[in-house]
């Protein structure tokens, strides 16, 4: 187990940093980052409380395992009251930022009250401090994160930060750390927002210690010839990532068309992971440019893709042609198959989207599918969508309600909601998938 036996809590209220030992009871009890902190959270948090009050509690947890040489050993949660469901959520992301806490010297950060300003927090090894983020606040994840590795002159800077949507209370919004992995269900990220805090700044240097390195080290050789020699973790995942689902689904018959109306797209063949490997007629490049591992890990799911830069969705905005995080299978069959869509860079586009704004893009495409559905119904027009046509298969509708969801601005706002309360708010709750 790599405990350090420390942890943080953060009152924003009071602008308080406080070092409290670690409950080893509960560590043993309670296994892993998810256990260990929701024993925590329903020890201290009112099961009735406001997911986005003050009296909330935000949780960012590591596990026995994180910051070690097991795979997957570089994983975090958030852990906290999500206002989306209204439940205990444990919103789990990969990259580097949980390794980067726990080597700093920190099992987990329980972070309460609101400050009254702007914040983000810094944290570098055993120094943990509130700092000022007024010039941060409206920023997008992907400026956030630029923004502090320049102002604290360290490019191995692991950041976790909101976007706009974060602070505009989108109740799917996430937590975006290393610009595109995502503590990314149930609206973490509106919890954080709620509290005025736009980012956790972390780097640390001091090292994971566990109690017998030598048999760990042993035990992790073994596990990672498991993955090895199995032909999903060594092979079929990184070479097509979890989109290597989307075509087997479809033929299967249980893939979310059209808002869950279909079980079966005629068009899952051109946003699959497939798809992704074949040049493109325009410049004849490919959408995916290689696959990513987190930290630690030596499966490489990871989707790293540049988009095709004559598409409409970029062709006036070069920023977006840098390579970034690829679509993976449950945002391509949320924003694509369940949305009607079948342009594997509108998927892509809208992905960014996700990851700069920081939103979920399965709740995202979920929610915008049963929009498309009371469209074509006639409940919807475009009075209420801005002037969008939301038609199931349009591209053109995805990437521009992917960027209003991100922003929080117009019927974006509204998509907001969640599929059940923007059904609901519509008159037709049975359109919530």
């Amino acid at each position: 187990m790599s405990w350090t036996g420390k942890f943080l809590r953060i009152d924003l209220t009071s602008g308080r940093v406080k070092v409290e030992d670690l409950n080893r009871d509960w560590a043993r009890q309670y296994l892993g980052q998810r256990g260990l902190a929701t024993k925590y959270f329903a020890a201290e948090v009112d099961p009735k409380v406001d997911p986005l009050s003050p009296a909330n509690k935000l949780i960012f947890t590591t596990g026995p395992l994180t910051g070690t040489a097991a795979s997957t050993g570089g994983r975090y949660s958030v852990v906290t009251k999500g206002p989306l469901t209204g439940c205990i959520a444990c919103s789990n992301s990969g990259g580097f930022f949980g390794n980067e806490l726990k080597n700093a010297g920190w099992d987990m950060i329980i972070i309460e009250g609101k400050s009254p300003k702007p914040v983000y927090l810094s944290i570098d090894n055993e120094t943990a401090e509130l700092r000022d983020a007024s010039g941060y606040w409206g920023k997008t994840v992907w400026e956030t994160e630029n923004g502090l590795k320049a102002q604290h002159q360290d490019p191995m800077l692991r950041v976790a930060s909101i976007g706009a949507a974060g602070e505009k209370g989108v109740l799917y919004s996430c937590i975006v750390n290393d610009l595109h992995r995502a503590a990314g269900r149930s609206g973490v990220g509106a919890v954080m927002g709620s509290k005025n805090l736009k980012a956790v700044a972390v780097r640390g240097t001091r090292g994971v210690r566990v109690k017998d390195p030598d048999r760990f080290i042993a035990a992790t050789i073994e596990q990672k010839k498991v993955l090895a020699d199995n032909a999903v973790t060594s092979q079929g995942l990184p070479k097509y990532g979890t989109q290597v689902l989307m075509n087997v689904i479809n033929e299967l018959g249980a893939m979310p068309t059209r808002n869950f109306q279909d079980v079966q797209f005629e068009g899952a063949h051109k946003i699959s992971a497939e798809a992704m490997y074949e040049p493109r007629p325009t410049d004849g490049k490919t959408n995916l440019v290689t696959n990513g591992a987190c930290f630690g890990c030596t499966i490489a799911c990871g989707r790293i893709s540049r988009m095709d830069p004559g598409h409409f969705s970029i062709a006036s905005r070069p920023r977006y042609r840098d390579a970034s995080g690829g679509v993976e299978y449950e945002a391509a069959w949320a924003m694509g198959s369940d949305c009607g869509v079948d342009d594997l860079e509108a998927c892509t586009f809208a992905n960014f989207m996700c990851n700069e704004h920081g939103i979920d893009p399965i709740s995202f495409g979920s929610t915008l599918a049963a929009a498309m559905e009371l469209y074509e119904m006639g409940v919807l027009t475009t009075a209420h969508t801005g002037g969008v046509e939301l038609k199931f298969g349009s591209a053109g509708a995805l990437t521009k309600m992917a960027e209003l969801t991100g922003k929080g601005e117009g019927f974006g706002l509204e998509l907001g909601l969640g599929s059940r309360r923007f059904c609901e708010k519509y008159g037709h709750p049975e359109l919530s998938m």
